[in-house]
């Protein structure tokens, strides 16, 4: 098996890049992409522990782009040497991110809930904090069951204590990815929350911009949602990928490594389609 779309605790995993690699070789997965959010700083620990397995590491990064509609997700996988305008990026999208979490725990506090910043931090030293971490902390409080109610009640779109996030350049990322040597591909596509009239223009407009990939295959989505990108995929002329998007059985209990939709194992081929241009 082959998993190109894995987190770790360099951004809001649950695993170092050492257990993730553990992980892999215990399922024997034979590839695996570390893709973690706005952030390569998992890599290096990723490749020594990958190359000990035996296992094959696809170093990448999981890039947020402003976008009108939905969540627009942009993997960089591949990446061979990280170039300025991608580490420049990345700090941009950190600065971006602090700005964000400070926003919504001020929103908290508003909300007669005793918090800081610092104390997630301390909580969670060495990563990238978002709003998993957030919804951690109010699990811990015991103000939430458990942290999907968090993002339920609290941290979810149009909820009392969301904030916009603040994104990438399209351009400007694909761009970076390329300048990595990485190979861009749109993450999850159903997030965008186009309908499926407007996606294939939408999607042609990508491709034309110098996108690569598509990851038709993806647990958050249907069977024959992810047989339909596909098909899409082949016409407009992406290649096509498949990812876990694995964060960890306590962040989300229904994503296995090394599977996809319906809990569909992830064939070679999506790393032979993707290892044809890298």
């Amino acid at each position: 098996m082959v998993d190109l779309h894995v987190h770790t605790t360099a951004s809001d995993g649950q695993y170092t890049p050492t257990e993730i690699i553990e992980k892999a070789k215990n399922h024997n997965i034979s590839v695996i992409a570390i893709t973690d959010h706005d952030t390569v700083a998992g890599l290096e620990e990723g490749k020594i522990a990958a190359e000990k397995a035996g296992i094959t590491l696809v170093p990448g990064c999981e890039l947020n782009i402003n976008f009108p509609t939905g969540e627009f997700h942009l993997l960089g996988l591949g990446l061979k040497q990280i170039s300025p305008s991608f580490t420049e990026m990345i700090a941009t999208l950190g600065k971006n991110r602090d700005i964000r979490n400070e926003s919504i725990v001020q929103k908290m506090r508003d909300g007669g809930v005793d918090i800081t910043l610092e104390e997630i931090k301390n909580d969670f030293p060495n990563t990238i904090i978002g709003r998993p971490h957030l919804a951690a902390e109010l699990e811990k409080k015991g103000i939430v069951k458990n942290r999907q109610q968090a993002f339920d009640k609290y941290l979810a779109k149009g909820r009392p204590w969301y904030t916009e996030r603040v994104g990438s350049n399209l351009d400007e990322a694909i761009m970076a990815i390329k300048e990595s040597g990485g190979v861009p591909v749109v993450a999850h596509p159903m997030s965008l929350y186009l309908s499926w009239g407007k996606l294939p223009d939408v999607l042609k407009d990508f491709y034309e911009r110098g996108i690569v990939g598509l990851e038709a295959y993806h647990p958050g989505a249907r069977p024959g949602e992810c047989s339909r990108l596909e098909e899409l995929a082949r016409k407009i002329g992406f290649i096509v990928t498949a990812g876990s998007d694995f964060h960890g059985e306590k962040i989300r209990s229904d994503r296995r490594l090394g599977h996809t939709c319906s809990g569909k194992k992830i064939e070679e081929r999506f790393w032979e389609e993707l290892r044809s241009k890298l």
